[in-house]
């Protein structure tokens, strides 16, 4: 059965929901909304590696984005790492029909008709030949598999950056508690290094989850999409009861933490949610920071190379007021 949300995307019930409203085809593997479950192998998909970031946690930091996401945002900047599996991206616009990528593909997922080139995303299995002999850069396959011996041998080639700045590793996503294991054994290395590790989640998984994490964790930044239950249920697909529980719980452990919040125009950003979001942090045991995001619409076109729709929202009118309201319950606010 399928229903409409608030931000008029459809929502296919149950196990088919999967990131934009398209019921998914049978490669698509997504983590739907109700997933739960770690996934337990010591291998996982990484779709980007940012280094030199400085906005992900202190001093000059490698941000690893890794695949997969039980969140649905309707605004969401990083489309692609929704599946739990990878898809292949197209960017229509870049494609001369060279027809290379034909000849790269052993399942007929490319074809030429009449001289243009024609992707079939239900052949696709995520074979990255045809990516890498595309001139122009119109198929991309950037997420890799590594194990978290491999990430860790590439992450510490920036060792001197984090330790000459204060910087260090995030982990994020997608979601990274996904794959919780992996990132425990990932931040495990790093800290014998001592090298400084935060964690960007939106933490909607269970608190056994997120519990052996605090010893190897530096930073938490916990992603809250909006106060109130019914807006964040309409615009990410689930409400908000076990985001807030773990955030009194982290403040409860004493981690360090601070949330991150994107601010849509006209979804999460009146005084009303900026009231009530400076009253639930000012009372937990330990109030926390927050960083202000005002929405973009990077993720357009990378939703485009997905074939799945997105709709374009707009920019906060008031985030200074958005701010100054919550700098009245004395919490520390960067925008």
């Amino acid at each position: 059965m399928m229903t409409i949300d608030k931000t008029g995307l459809p929502l296919y019930d149950g196990e088919n929901n999967d990131n934009f409203g398209r019921k998914p085809h049978p490669h698509d593997d997504v983590a739907t909304h109700n997933e739960m479950e770690v996934q337990p192998a010591m291998e996982a998909y990484v779709f980007n590696i940012q280094r030199f970031s400085t906005r992900d946690g202190p001093g000059i930091r490698t941000t690893v984005f890794f695949q997969g996401c039980n969140l649905r945002c309707a605004w969401c900047h990083n489309p692609e790492s929704i599946p739990a599996k990878p898809l292949l991206q197209f960017f229509e616009d870049k494609c001369i029909s060279c027809g290379q990528c034909v000849a790269a593909c052993a399942n007929g997922a490319h074809i030429m008709v009449d001289g243009q080139h024609r992707f079939d995303e239900s052949l696709c299995t995520y074979n990255v030949a045809c990516a890498a002999v595309c001139p122009q850069d119109a198929l991309r396959a950037d997420a890799r598999p590594y194990t978290p011996e491999q990430l860790t041998d590439l992450l510490l080639r920036d060792e001197g950056y984090y330790r000459n700045s204060g910087g260090g590793v995030t982990a994020s996503g997608g979601e990274p508690l996904l794959q919780a294991a992996f990132v425990q054994a990932l931040f495990t290395a790093l800290k014998q290094k001592d090298i400084h590790t935060a964690l960007d989640t939106a933490a909607r998984m269970p608190w056994h989850t997120i519990k052996p994490l605090l010893p190897y964790t530096d930073l938490f930044l916990v992603d809250l999409k909006a106060i109130d239950p019914d807006v964040h249920m309409a615009y990410t697909g689930t409400d908000n009861r076990l985001i807030l529980e773990n955030i009194r719980a982290l403040s409860q452990a004493g981690a360090a933490m601070e949330i991150r919040m994107p601010l849509i125009g006209g979804v999460n950003d009146s005084a009303d949610f900026a009231r009530r979001t400076g009253e639930f942090l000012s009372g937990l045991p330990v109030p926390p920071a927050v960083r202000l995001l005002p929405y973009h619409n990077y993720g357009l076109y990378k939703a485009q190379s997905i074939r799945r729709p997105m709709e374009e929202f707009s920019a906060p009118l008031h985030i200074d007021e958005f701010a100054r309201l919550l700098r009245g319950y004395h919490l520390i606010v960067e925008v």
